[in-house]
């Protein structure tokens, strides 16, 4: 994988998380409105399938904590879930604020020249179909050296399927914990880098990743002293929810 050390990373170094973090409800098209608002240029943004096969922006398997409907949000048709307020539960400001479709983000980003980073998070079981499904629609959709893009996810077979559908977009492997066995995973996808969790990068993870040929990032980094610990190891970019306390920079 030494070829890798010459694969640019698409990204830039700060990237917000959701969004813009907690500051509206994530995975809105309100939270990307916000980023961008506090100078943010890149956003992280959690993808799924509906029943009917449109992907949409969720982070959960379930609809309670982030709507006022129950149940998986995969057995619901997209004509459904489009209706559905995604933001009242965070504030009455946003109340009414819809889940975004995938089309609907695409569209806000490649019209602003943003950079966008889709963690593919299937519904449990869905993994392949979910990774073939959004990289066909990125595929499609994503012009050839338009804006910036990176697919994510925590599920190998998500990022399998993404390399099936849509091989000439970069791919990273999400890491909460070094398993056994991630390196050797990340080669078989083709991965350009790993993003873990901050807590895991450390001197030791950063020379191993240059000794394979991989970038890393890391999420969910809110403090300042730590962003500049991962800085200094030589992280490519860092996700935050500190939209408005960490500053974006080039």
């Amino acid at each position: 994988m030494a070829e890798l050390a010459h694969t640019p990373w698409p990204l830039p170094r700060w990237i917000a998380h959701r969004g813009a973090g907690k500051l509206a409800p994530e995975n809105t098209l309100a939270a990307f409105r916000l980023g961008a608002a506090h100078g943010y240029r890149a956003f992280e943004c959690d993808v799924k399938l509906s029943a009917d096969g449109v992907p949409f922006l969720l982070h959960d398997a379930t609809l309670k904590r982030t709507t006022p409907a129950r149940g998986t949000a995969g057995d619901r048709p997209w004509a459904e879930l489009s209706r559905l307020d995604a933001g009242g539960w965070h504030s009455r400001a946003y109340a009414g604020e819809p889940p975004p479709s995938l089309a609907a983000v695409a569209a806000y980003v490649q019209r602003n020249g943003f950079a966008l980073n889709i963690e593919i998070k299937p519904t449990p079981g869905h993994d392949l179909a979910t990774g073939r499904a959004v990289g066909a629609w990125c595929a499609a959709h994503w012009p050839a050296g338009g804006t910036p893009l990176l697919f994510s996810s925590f599920q190998p077979e998500a990022l399998q399927g993404a390399l099936e559908a849509a091989p000439a977009v970069p791919r990273a492997l999400l890491l909460d914990t070094l398993w056994t066995g991630w390196e050797a995973v990340a080669a078989q996808l083709g991965c350009i880098g790993v993003v873990t969790n901050h807590r895991l990068f450390d001197a030791a993870l950063a020379g191993r990743l240059q000794a394979l040929g991989l970038h890393g990032a890391c999420y969910t980094v809110n403090d300042a002293a730590e962003a500049q610990r991962l800085l200094q190891l030589g992280v490519s970019s860092i996700i935050t929810d500190a939209v408005d306390a960490l500053a974006p920079t080039a």
